[in-house]
């Protein structure tokens, strides 16, 4: 019987005391590590199963953490980090308090890097062999793991543009196994398979143009071949790029053969791969699937209805209006401020453009935002997919700050629905024609009625722009909510004693405010909460403060939301509780008599 390799792996120094030969047992034991604390925790598998060859033999041959390993994005980084001095508490991986999904560098010296989003590791990577050589340090080896998908952003050619006109002592790694969290798309998707085929001449390889020194592409799963070529790379100086081909999810079958399924399935059974399937039966629907299928029923009505999205077909639940239309709905791969700027092109000729986005990916665009759709006044209809709280995946993740960095800007409509019929509603106006850019922003997960695709789908009301509503009368203090927290008041106030002195106020129209509704609340209420799950500072409650100091009312004002810090990972509900705008958290506050 073979004896336990794993368990005796601190961080990379021992595993460089083990011979080639036994590398091969390793990845087999750090794979089933993987898999067996992922079925029961949860989070990202398939991409950290592609990658156990790359990460065993780069910690092998390179001297972590002293030479500086980036990972891309960082879905694949499991195994990395049970190697660097995390596997006694991996089973802690992206739950509150424990330990990041994500690369992180205060969490460990062997992170380099913080990531989350996509396309920033060759420019890190970059600065870090720029400084390296400043410093005199000229043998430090500076590592970029890059997947196809990432590399078709601009920020990465941007980084590849740069890179290939210094003599800076860098090596980017493509890891290609042509799918991210969906399929790759795009001209270099096609580019990269033709040269997978050998379909490609050497001397018509766009990355040897932009001055790299390329190899490949080799088998990333191949220990003797990724070893020895490693080896001879670490030798080289200047710019260097691998192109490593791999099998997203390999070595559990299921995850091979259904890849979009398993980049994060949930929990499932380790030693037969099925998933756990949760009973979905009398369950309120997703706000990702109410966007998709609303927006595909608008379309197949309207043929002036587009659909975008930047890499997201499958999580944002565009892939319905994909698959049926397909010549009106693209994924234009990652590539936030493309897709905008595409959006805006279209509009301008009379197009009626959904462009959705997550609300953490928008920042990405932010420019193109303001420049090209904004500032032209284009009615561009942006939907903001896994704003708020997002949970596990934590800091980068959070859609918190779209508020904030959309209030500011001119022509811009913000609108948060706080239910399903109204996020239907709104999808519906926007196609009857509106004047300016809006924003709609909804959570992830799930919403709260039962029964809305059989009882309501397609039974669409006009929404009047800029409109509030009162939800609830009461005597003494006024709560505005905005967006699906607003249920949240609902439940609390449901468990009061005290209720019949709290009235409540949905204010779905964060831009432009509904200032008639918040004369009345101002002159009736001494007392008056906003709650919001986005950033206090510059959100919702900002403008109801500058709307109260406009008009010269004195007002006691409270407002709740997410602090002015970075909120880490854990379940949503745990999060919202420690920004206390959880159930119970309200209700002491309610309770309490609003202090």
């Amino acid at each position: 019987m073979k004896s336990d390799l794993l368990s005796n792996i601190y961080n990379p120094a021992d595993l460089r005391l083990l011979k080639e030969e036994q590398l091969t047992q390793v990845a087999q034991e750090l794979r089933q590590f993987i898999i067996d604390v992922v079925s029961v925790k949860e989070g990202h598998l398939g991409a950290s199963l592609g990658v156990i060859e790359l990460t065993i033999a780069l910690h092998y041959v390179f001297n972590t953490p002293d030479d500086l390993l980036v990972w891309d994005v960082g879905h694949q980084a499991y195994g990395h980090k049970i190697l660097t001095e995390r596997r006694e508490i991996f089973h802690t991986n992206r739950q509150i308090d424990g330990i990041s999904g994500f690369p992180k560098r205060t969490e460990s010296v062997y992170d380099t890097f913080g990531v989350g989003h996509s396309s920033t590791s060759i420019s890190a990577a970059l600065g870090m062999a720029i400084a390296s050589k400043l410093k005199g340090d000229l043998d430090k080896q500076h590592i970029a793991v890059i997947g196809d998908a990432s590399i078709a952003s601009g920020m990465a050619f941007e980084g590849l543009n740069h890179a290939g006109v210094t003599d800076a002592n860098i090596l980017v790694i493509l890891n290609d196994n042509a799918i991210g969290i969906d399929p790759s798309v795009g001209a270099l998707k096609k580019y990269l398979t033709a040269v997978k085929n050998g379909k490609n001449p050497k001397q018509n390889n766009i990355i040897k143009s932009l001055n790299f020194d390329y190899s490949g592409p080799i088998d990333g799963h191949d220990f003797p071949t990724l070893i020895k070529e490693l080896k001879r790379l670490k030798k080289i100086k200047g710019p260097k790029f691998l192109h490593i081909v791999t099998t997203k999810g390999k070595g559990l079958q299921q995850a091979e053969e259904n890849q979009v399924k398993y980049h994060a399935p949930g929990k499932f059974d380790a030693s037969t791969g099925e998933i756990h399937l949760k009973s979905e039966e009398n369950l309120p629907p997703k706000y990702q699937d109410v966007f998709g299928l609303t927006v595909l029923d608008l379309a197949r009505k309207n043929e002036k209805i587009i659909g975008i999205t930047p890499a997201m077909p499958s999580g944002s639940s565009l892939k319905f209006m994909m698959d049926e239309l397909p010549d009106r709905a693209f994924d234009v791969g990652i590539a936030e401020q493309h897709a905008v700027t595409l959006a805006a092109g279209m509009t301008t000729q009379g197009m009626m453009v959904y462009c959705t986005i997550y609300s953490t990916f928008l920042q990405r665009a932010y420019d193109q935002l303001i420049h090209d759709v904004a500032l032209q006044n284009l009615p561009v209809i942006f939907c903001l997919d896994r704003a708020g709280l997002v949970g596990e995946d934590g800091a980068t993740h959070h859609g918190v700050f779209d508020i904030a960095y959309l209030r500011s800007i001119p022509n811009m409509i913000i609108y948060a629905p706080i239910n399903e019929i109204a996020l239907q509603n709104i999808l519906y106006t926007a196609q009857l024609g509106l004047n300016n850019p809006i924003a709609i922003r909804y959570p992830r997960g799930r919403g709260v009625i039962k029964n809305w695709e059989v009882e309501n789908f397609g039974q669409y009301e006009k929404i009047k722009i800029g409109e509030g509503n009162c939800l609830k009368n009461g005597t003494k203090t006024a709560v505005l909510s905005t967006g699906t927290i607003g249920n949240n008041v609902t439940d609390a106030l449901a468990q009061c004693a005290n209720a019949d002195t709290i009235a409540h106020y949905d204010f779905p129209f964060i831009k432009p405010l509904d200032i008639n509704l918040l004369k009345t609340i101002f002159s009736t209420f001494e007392n008056i909460i906003t709650i919001e799950d986005g950033v206090k500072k510059g959100g919702f409650g900002s403008a109801v403060l500058e709307f109260a100091a406009t008009n010269n009312f004195k007002n006691k004002v409270k407002i709740l939301g997410i602090p002015d810090e970075f909120i880490e990972h854990g379940t949503v509900q745990q999060l919202q509780q420690l920004c206390k705008i959880d159930v119970k958290s309200l209700i002491n506050l309610f309770s309490n008599g609003t202090k």
